[in-house]
Parts: structure tokens; C-alpha cells; sequence
């Protein structure tokens, strides 16, 4: 595995600027209307006059090699009973499916099926042989991270192949800072056996990981403070985190949520202010502690307490050719689909391998030109 590190680039919103559409990426941003994105490189045809696309190749966005899927997504034909639906079940259907979609990766959300299919239930050693057979590589889970635990399930990792290991959950779900040092604490021992074991450790966010702490100004009846100096949760563990053991998991869906819920915070003297959250900027200037990212979208609402209703990958208003060429790094970058309320029951067993279908669309379709 190669080694990466943070590497802060100072990235402005002028940076910005220049590194994606023009205007319409700082736009866009900054929440305001956004008509249309082009690339620098489209823009620069008409000048170059000399034939359809000459001078340009179109690249992806998201190389297919590094196009994934956690299967959070299709939980439940992974965990269904052999039905009469014609819709796969169980691991070794459910990821032959994805794979002929067009998948190549995966992010695991357990590793259990339906015990009825092999009268008991399935071996980390037995998913990775459906994994090879079908062409897929495993980049990462959604399991506990736990310091009585972490060997066992690196363990498992290394069985299945997989490059990264992570959790869905917040590294601690505290306001306050001394938690989340402590919190850091953990995961950089944790982050240093997992690379020993050739692995990177991760934390996916909600949209509460980057509410505002509580690290100023007057305190309550235990001690601890009401106020906030505008420091968001998770860039606070940024920086109270080894860049080189541990790493970050985008979930771009909830990052916009976020934008949307948290951008008030009350500051040491009792002011009112405002901070308008930033998932690209939050990105860009350590691009490389975020392997891998959650490639989920949604539609605004501000009907709804998330601002945002989740939907097919390309289906939403969250823009991806902007977000994923503004942060560059492609090659290194892994986009997983996820859409929590995929799964459509009983009454449309297909649903969630259907969304999966037109989301991998969606995602090869992002591409950049370049000259």
C-alpha cells in the first residue's frame, strides 16, 4: 500500500476557482445558483478551432477500477431468504449482479447472509472466494472499532483482500474537546497497527460530525463549556489525528445535510454567527486522508428536518462533476454508492439492485476532458 500522507495546500476559495468550472464552481460552493458546470477544457475548445474534440481526450472521474458500492445499499437481498422474486439473494448472487453492473468494488456492512442458504452461515474465507470469482475487490467495511476487538477484525479485513478498514460511526459522538482528544488518542494506536497489518483506518461522517464543538465561553454545572469557537467536530480530529495512520470516508450526501443543518454557532462572548459549511474546501486541502467516499444523493427539501430527500446517484441536486474534479487525486479516490432507503421490501424486491444499476450509470458518466 503506498504511503500517504496530508499534504495541505492552503487551497482558497480562488484556488477553487481555477481547479473546476471557473465561476460556477465558487458559485456553486457558496450556495448559490449554479446554471451549468463546464470544464476549463471544454471551454477551451471553441478557442482551439480546429476540429470536433482535437487537442482533448475525455478521462473519468471516478476511474471503473475504483467505481464501488457498500452493501448497505442492497442489505436486503444480502440478507434475504431464497424467494421466488428472480431478484438475486445472498452474497453469492447479490455480488455476481453488481459485478456484471459494472462494479469492482466493495464496502461491506457485515458479512452475514441468510443462514438457510448453507444450513449455517457464510465464512469471511468463502465471500472472498465469491469476491475473486467475480472479478471484486473488497475496500473497506463498516464494522466497530474497538481496541478489544481490532485484531479480530483486521483479521477478517486481510482475509477478504480489503485495503481499508473503517466504521460508520462517529469516532466519538461528544460536543466537547476533551473527548475527541481522547478519541484521538484511540484511533492513532489503533491507525498504527492497522498500518503495520498494511491497512488504512477510517471514520465516515453524518452530518453531526461536523456540528460546532462546545469549547468556550461560560460553563455549566459540570464543568464543562457552552459556547463554541466556530471549530467544526471532525476538522478538530483532523488535526489531533496522525495523518499517517488516520483516515476519512466522505459521506458527501450527509456533508451537504450538514451545510444545510449546522451553520450557527453561539460564540464565547454570547454572539450569534454564522459559518457556512464547505464539503469541498473541507476536502481539497488534505485530499489524500480521504481514500474513499460515499457517492450519495439527494434532492432539497427544506420541507424535510435533512433539507435533503436521498435518491438514485445523478438523480439528486448535488453536484458531483464539480466536487469530485475540484478535489483531484482520481486515481486514489474510490467513490462507493450508497443510498440508505434503497431497499424497497417485499413490494419491490428489485428496487435496490435496480438504483444500484442506474447509479453506476450515473458515476461512469462523470468524466473530465483534458488536453
Amino acid at each position: 500500500m503506498a504511503d500517504t500522507t496530508n499534504r495541505p495546500s492552503g487551497m482558497t476559495r480562488r484556488d477553487v476557482f481555477r481547479a473546476s468550472a471557473g465561476a460556477a464552481a465558487v458559485l456553486g460552493a457558496a450556495g448559490l445558483p449554479v446554471l451549468a458546470t463546464a470544464t476549463p477544457a471544454l471551454a477551451d475548445r471553441g478557442q482551439a478551432g480546429h476540429g470536433h474534440g482535437r487537442g482533448l481526450r475525455v478521462e473519468p472521474l471516478v476511474p471503473d477500477r475504483n467505481r464501488g458500492i457498500i452493501l448497505y445499499s442492497v442489505r436486503d437481498r444480502i440478507t434475504a431468504a431464497p424467494d421466488d422474486s428472480g431478484v438475486p439473494y445472498g452474497f453469492e448472487r447479490v455480488l455476481a449482479r453488481l459485478a456484471e453492473i459494472g462494479y469492482r468494488e466493495i464496502e461491506f456492512a457485515g458479512y452475514t447472509q441468510h443462514t438457510s442458504l448453507l444450513g449455517r452461515q457464510i465464512t469471511p474465507r468463502e465471500i472472498r472466494r465469491i469476491l475473486d470469482d467475480n472479478g471484486l475487490v473488497a475496500n473497506g467495511t463498516h464494522t466497530q472499532i474497538n481496541p478489544d476487538t481490532f485484531t479480530q477484525q483486521m483479521d477478517i479485513a486481510e482475509e477478504l483482500g480489503m485495503r481499508n478498514i473503517g466504521t460508520g460511526s462517529d469516532p466519538t459522538n461528544s460536543s466537547y474537546r476533551t473527548d475527541w482528544d481522547a478519541a484521538a488518542d484511540t484511533w492513532n494506536e489503533l491507525g498504527r497497527r492497522a498500518r503495520a497489518r498494511g491497512l488504512r483506518l477510517y471514520t465516515h461522517n453524518h452530518d453531526a460530525a461536523y456540528n460546532f464543538l462546545l469549547d468556550a465561553g461560560p460553563t455549566d454545572a459540570d464543568g464543562r463549556p457552552t459556547r463554541s469557537s466556530g471549530t467544526r467536530r471532525l476538522e478538530y480530529f483532523f488535526d489531533k489525528t496522525d495523518p499517517r495512520y488516520v483516515f476519512f470516508e466522505m459521506d458527501v450526501f450527509w456533508a451537504y445535510v450538514a451545510r444545510f443543518k449546522h451553520h450557527t454557532y453561539t460564540d464565547r462572548h454570547g454572539r450569534a454567527r454564522t459559518d457556512l459549511f464547505d464539503p469541498i474546501l473541507t476536502v481539497a486541502p488534505r485530499t489524500t486522508r480521504f481514500p474513499l467516499f460515499h457517492a450519495k444523493d439527494g434532492n432539497k427539501n427544506p420541507a424535510v428536518p435533512n433539507g435533503h430527500d436521498m435518491v438514485p446517484l445523478g438523480e439528486g441536486d448535488i453536484n458531483f462533476q464539480q466536487f469530485f474534479q475540484t478535489i483531484g487525486e482520481q486515481d486514489f479516490h474510490h467513490a462507493n454508492w450508497e443510498q440508505d432507503n434503497a431497499p424497497g421490501g417485499t413490494a419491490v424486491p428489485g428496487q435496490s439492485l435496480d438504483f444500484a444499476a442506474r447509479s453506476y450509470t450515473s458515476m461512469s458518466e462523470l468524466t473530465i476532458y483534458r488536453r
